[in-house]
């Protein structure tokens, strides 16, 4: 995870903590305890960092068991690394990416892209101060509400544990991963462990009307951002499909094929292939 430099260490603890339990979420985990590496050089800094932190951890229940302290690489610089350990319910199975079954059907947790868009604003000179986000200069009034919550999205992004605990309690069991790294790349990692594919609908997955509003002012493709933009901590999962799952957020957005490789269903019914787009980190 890359931060500016000048956000708040705050924010930073607390986005660092949220990103980490996105990957509990995705295997149907209760966060247990959690080990921090820290490299800061300014006592401010690592003060305001850390009660953050444990301010966060308490709120999910998590012991901050220890960890490690170190001067950072290059001086002024705030280096953390999190490590997040949980436990999967005895009454519940291990969420994994290999159980999609050809014919289920795939769905969202919540919405994909609006995170890309924050992205653009914070290198524009968006930044959470204290709670509340300060957006760039010159921004049209009608655009500040979706803007804010896009900064939101991005900076200060909501795990989806319970998500995560729900499914990982029903039978037969569900794939999930979140959407670290694009919708595309990612609906890739969740098909292939099954030697699936799947087909998405672009109609299902697109930005809202004041979000596309607010890609068309900062000249990004709206479809892009959902596909390939990343960093949303969202779960996408399978459920048997016509499965009745009514939760604050979720929707449907394709199904899972018996042929590998991936489509996208426009929204003028032409089928075509989807490329992986998004984070490689091996690349």
């Amino acid at each position: 995870m890359h931060i500016p430099i000048d956000l708040d260490p705050a924010a930073a603890a607390r986005r660092l903590l949220a990103v980490s339990l996105s990957d509990l979420a995705a295997t149907g985990a209760e966060p247990r305890w959690a080990l921090l590496a820290l490299a800061v050089d300014d006592d401010k800094t690592a003060r305001r960092f850390l009660a953050a932190l444990v301010r966060r951890t308490r709120r999910y229940g998590i012991e901050l068991i220890g960890g490690d302290t170190a001067r950072p690489a290059a001086p002024g610089h705030l280096d953390a690394s999190l490590t997040v350990i949980g436990e999967v319910p005895a009454d519940s199975s291990p969420l994994a990416r290999g159980a999609a079954r050809p014919g289920d059907d795939l769905w969202l947790g919540g919405p994909v892209g609006e995170s890309a868009l924050g992205l653009e604003l914070v290198r524009r000179g968006a930044r959470i101060v204290g709670r509340k986000p300060r957006l760039p200069d010159g921004l049209p009034p009608d655009l500040t509400r979706a803007a804010s919550r896009a900064v939101r999205r991005h900076l200060d992004p909501l795990p989806q544990l319970e998500l995560g605990l729900i499914l990982a309690k029903r039978t037969p069991s569900v794939s999930a991963i979140d959407i670290s790294d694009g919708l595309a790349v990612d609906a890739g990692r969740l098909c292939r462990p099954a030697g699936a594919g799947c087909v998405l609908h672009e109609r299902k997955v697109s930005l809202r009307p004041d979000a596309r509003r607010l890609a068309s002012y900062l000249e990004l493709d709206p479809i892009d951002l959902v596909l390939g933009g990343g960093e949303d901590y969202v779960l996408l999962f399978t459920l048997p499909a016509h499965t009745e799952f009514n939760r604050p957020g979720c929707r449907c957005i394709g199904s899972i094929t018996r042929q590998a490789g991936m489509s996208l269903l426009r929204s003028d019914g032409i089928l075509e292939p989807l490329l992986p787009k998004g984070w490689d980190h091996l690349a």
